[in-house]
């Protein structure tokens, strides 16, 4: 596993639309890498008449990020997918920052944000239930650990669908990089 959750299940992307993503991942990464920020998503939707490419993006360090290192990015990005084309047809470039309800994807993802409340969706019902909510405990071995009021529970990162933070009102010390 690469260490993504779950694939792109929760995109609904077809297994070429998902290798499409996957090579705009890897041209796109050290770019932004080199820029001082970490590639948090890369999401194709949207239907033919008009897809979104969207690169979601955060600084390295303990910083904010604001419009101009947006614009930075997609003038950065915009330049390689107009020279490798990984795209075929028309689409449009987003930019965005993860936002208070960020997105963990990665298994990192879920290693620096334990302690925090989650979301989460699961591919398959687990006692016949697909969606959770829990305090978020870490990461063993290839399972994420999450607190739920009764209780704890072991759940494979395989089986994450899409997972995202809570908003909450400890945001300055979530914000900070761990």
């Amino acid at each position: 596993m690469d260490g993504r959750i779950g694939g792109c299940a929760e995109d609904g992307i077809v297994s070429s639309e998902k290798g499409i993503v996957e090579r705009v991942e890897r041209l796109v990464e050290p770019a932004i890498a080199a820029m001082g920020f970490e590639l948090v998503r890369v999401r194709l939707s949207g239907g033919r008449s008009r897809r979104v490419l969207q690169i979601m993006a955060e600084p390295h360090a303990a910083a904010t990020m604001n419009v101009d290192d947006c614009a930075e990015i997609s003038r950065t990005v915009s330049a390689l997918l107009d020279v490798e084309d990984p795209l075929p047809g028309g689409y449009v470039l987003e930019v965005s920052s993860p936002g208070i309800d960020r997105p963990l994807v990665k298994r990192r993802d879920f290693e620096r944000f334990a302690g925090h409340e989650v979301k989460f969706e699961v591919a398959r019902a687990i006692d016949g239930q697909r969606r959770f909510r829990g305090r978020l405990k870490g990461v063993v071995e290839d399972r994420v650990r999450i607190e739920f009021g009764d209780g704890e529970a072991e759940i494979a990162l395989a089986d994450i669908a899409a997972a995202k933070l809570v908003p909450a009102d400890d945001l300055p010390a979530r914000s900070s990089r761990g």
